[in-house]
């Protein structure tokens, strides 16, 4: 599978996201290897965490594989992300949902994520959500030091905004290595709104989160759309989800869905997208069934 840089690391063209996998009644160390497994046999190297996930437990169910099979590390990249302070798991205290990007904040949740996820090195720290208390000097200071320290291999940030990257960057001598962001044919509007022109002007790949609009692709888009994605993937010998998945590889802004499933089937399908070869009357076609009109 081809690889992408994002500055000191390369991340799998497909990411496979763990923000359910507390959802599953079975998160045994045997069976999220067998996930991992599963993934690492397309060449899919990446995986997604962040501290919130499954209010706080995520990355440790992630770690417990990982304690069981410790030879799965070296064999994958770890994102994880940090920020947001909800009232659960170990912040169970907080009297609100907040954000917090202090210094102090970052490195306690860096230490968090490597003990929960037995891990020595985070591979990519995003931050996960703009901080509008963000001192961009204390939290740029922060995260330059993590990745001099060697606990952090390369920074980014999520569901920034182009001023939010542009102000954080501003204050950082690491280069922010992606925005993770919504983008799907439900949520489209990256692609005109500056988001995607922003990190493709700037080399920056992005990542996206809920390339399948969590289910929603099918339940709220029109018929016509549908019916057009179930025929591209019969075309293919594949589902519909492959045909929206390629529909965002098309795009020459380098994006990587980040994909999720606790269904040991459908992870080893995750790569069917890489077998759609989508011209550009195709994605346009797609686009104007997901805008509901033709384009001006």
């Amino acid at each position: 599978m081809q690889k992408v840089s994002l500055g000191e690391i390369s991340l799998s063209r497909l990411v496979y996201g763990m923000w359910r996998i507390g959802d599953d009644p079975d998160t045994s160390p045997k069976h999220v290897q067998a996930k991992i497994e599963a993934c690492l046999a397309q060449g899919i190297t990446s995986f997604d965490q962040a501290d919130i996930y499954g209010g706080y437990t995520a990355e440790a169910i992630l770690g417990g594989a990982l304690r069981a099979a410790p030879g799965l590390r070296d064999q994958m990249q770890i994102v994880t992300k940090c920020d947001i302070v909800a009232p659960a798991g170990r912040h169970a205290a907080s009297r609100v949902k907040h954000y917090d990007t202090s210094a102090a904040h970052i490195n306690a949740s860096v230490e968090a994520s490597l003990r929960d996820m037995a891990i020595e090195t985070i591979d990519l720290l995003l931050i996960h959500r703009p901080d509008p208390l963000m001192d961009h000097h204390e939290t740029g200071g922060a995260l330059d030091a993590l990745v001099a320290s060697g606990k952090v291999r390369a920074v980014g940030v999520s569901n920034f905004r182009p001023w939010d990257v542009s102000l954080l960057q501003s204050a950082m001598k690491t280069p922010l290595a992606t925005n993770q962001i919504e983008l799907s044919l439900m949520a489209h509007h990256g692609f005109t709104n500056g988001d995607v022109a922003f990190h493709q002007q700037h080399g920056q790949p992005l990542m996206a989160w809920s390339p399948l609009a969590g289910g929603r692709l099918l339940a709220e888009s029109d018929i016509l759309l549908r019916n057009r994605l179930a025929e591209i993937a019969a075309a293919h010998g594949t589902d519909w989800t492959a045909v929206a998945v390629a529909w965002l590889l098309r795009h020459p802004a380098q994006i990587l869905p980040v994909l999720g499933t606790n269904t040991l089937s459908r992870i080893a399908q995750i790569s069917d997208a890489l077998r759609i070869e989508m011209d550009r009357q195709t994605w346009f076609e797609l686009y104007t069934l997901a805008l509901g009109h033709e384009v001006a």
